[in-house]
């Protein structure tokens, strides 16, 4: 064979090769996805703020022996009743806002991001690696921001000090437990409770509805150790034995982790029904 002959054979081969699919984005009405990725996230948020900011700063003051949990739920509330503005305008709802609406709105954007790399529909929603990871990260970054402003806000006194670092991983690592719980369980538990309940019930109440709840309240009961070491970091200082900082966690772990599921269930329960709904409803007619 004429050495140039062998010299074309792979080029000829290459020519016959069966060229690869293009790969298909699903751009379809994306900028109007991206904004109702905001708009869900965003008043979803601002729905729960309220409740939230009441629970946390409870939280924070008996914490801190500033007020009794009963007393500055009191208090808060009857000042969110007789004078709305005063809430609704203060810093504590803002930062409320910021972390809940942040978090929705992350965990909705990387759904969408998704949905039109993989041509998947609009109202395609995930549940893997990627949504913890982006939905942790946004959340543990500005709770820590919230919390550490909390802190000094409702703290034990004194001029503020800055926020320990262990206080910082507590707080980051109570927060992962609860996107994990909130984001990544719910999909996978939803399906399984629909299998088992009952046909009637579940034409009122679907599983991933009741998974979204439960789960996400669950965890807390785990998480609240965490937080409440956390906040005796900060208010006593790092003179303390270990032994008299879990007779305050122990001391404070029931009422704080029904405290905490109370503010739970709206911001991942509520919070996150409404948002995956109103999102859900909005891409189906997008698509």
């Amino acid at each position: 064979m004429d050495p140039s002959t062998k010299s074309m054979a792979p080029l000829a081969k290459a020519a016959e090769a069966p060229l690869a699919e293009p790969r298909i984005w699903n751009t379809k009405n994306l900028g109007l996805r991206l904004a109702t990725d905001f708009v869900s996230g965003a008043g979803a948020a601002s729905m729960v703020a309220p409740l939230i900011t009441v629970i946390d700063k409870a939280i924070m003051q008996n914490a801190s022996g500033q007020a009794s949990l009963k007393n500055s739920l009191k208090d808060s509330f009857k000042t969110f009743l007789l004078r709305p503005h005063n809430l609704i305008f203060s810093k504590p709802f803002a930062l409320i806002c910021m972390l809940y609406g942040g978090t929705y709105v992350t965990a909705n954007t990387l759904d969408t991001l998704t949905s039109t790399a993989k041509n998947k529909t609009a109202s395609h929603v995930t549940s893997g690696t990627a949504k913890f990871a982006a939905s942790s990260t946004a959340n543990v970054g500005l709770c820590l921001i919230k919390d550490s402003t909390f802190a000094k806000m409702f703290g034990s006194g004194g001029p503020p000090r800055p926020v320990p670092l262990p206080s910082y991983a507590l707080f980051a690592f109570r927060d992962c437990l609860t996107i994990f719980a909130s984001f990544n369980i719910p999909p996978l538990l939803g399906p399984v409770l629909s299998r088992n309940m009952n046909k009637e019930l579940e034409k009122r109440l679907s599983g991933q509805t009741v998974a979204q709840f439960v789960a996400p309240a669950g965890i807390q009961i785990l998480s609240t150790p965490m937080h409440l070491l956390g906040l005796d970091l900060y208010n006593r200082g790092g003179k303390v034995a270990w032994a008299d900082r879990w007779q305050i966690v122990k001391k404070n772990w029931a009422v704080s982790a029904v405290a905490r599921i109370c503010r739970i269930v709206p911001a991942f329960g509520v919070g996150g029904v409404v948002n995956r709904k109103f999102r859900k409803h909005v891409m189906e007619k997008l698509e």
